[in-house]
């Protein structure tokens, strides 16, 4: 009766294993090299941000400490690429005085922007009795009794590219759009109705690290 190897049968297994972990392995970094070089030659650019102009229903600061507010704003985003569509999965839009947030979260609803198109969006943004820090309100008072008020519009959200059938992750999106508000004698506005005020803004950009609607990404 002969006697017959079987010590081997758990090393094919696991040479087989191996094999099987490194072409999977060898395949991903081929897709990942593949995506890096289609990225490097598109060379996506960064929608670009315009807050065309905003109307005023209410700016209240009478009450120390707290501020309502309402506007209404006209923001336009444009795709610069040729060949890359833009997800908006989510966009978040609201005003602040010196980082402080003064009014609620209005969010845009979600779109796909193809290449070159242009999206504009008019929402309105609010804020009742919103408490502010007393040294931001003695500021606030004496802007507005000097006659101008500088605001920063911001939009936070949300962003996938689209490349033919490819589709990246989530990217956080964030934009800032400055507003110069005048009172008075100083006020460039035109009246809207009976209590509103229109402002038009020139349509300025700087990039990522400015301040003039920059857009930036994490």
């Amino acid at each position: 009766m002969s006697v017959k190897e079987c010590g081997n049968h758990g090393e094919g297994r696991r040479k087989v294993f191996r094999r099987i972990i490194g072409g999977i392995l060898i395949f991903l970094v081929i897709v990942l090299i593949t995506i890096l070089l289609i990225w490097a030659i598109l060379r996506p650019s960064k929608p670009r941000f315009i807050l065309q102009d905003t109307t005023v229903y209410a700016f209240n600061a009478s009450t120390p400490n707290f501020l309502t507010s309402n506007f209404q704003l006209t923001l336009s985003s444009r795709n610069p690429n040729d060949r890359i569509g833009i997800y908006y999965d989510r966009l978040d839009v609201y005003a602040t005085y010196n980082n402080q947030q003064i009014t609620l979260r209005t969010s845009l609803p979600p779109t796909y922007q193809g290449h070159k198109e242009i999206n504009v969006w008019s929402p309105f943004i609010n804020g009742n009795s919103v408490p502010i820090a007393p040294e931001f309100s003695a500021s606030l008072g004496s802007e507005q009794a000097a006659g101008s008020i500088f605001l920063m519009i911001k939009i936070d959200g949300r962003v996938r590219w689209k490349v033919g059938a490819f589709v990246s992750g989530r990217y956080h999106l964030y934009v800032r759009c400055p507003a110069y508000i005048t009172f008075g004698s100083r006020s460039n506005g035109v009246m809207v109705g009976e209590n509103a005020i229109k402002y038009q803004f020139e349509e300025e950009e700087e990039d990522g690290d400015g301040e003039r609607n920059a857009v930036k990404y994490l």
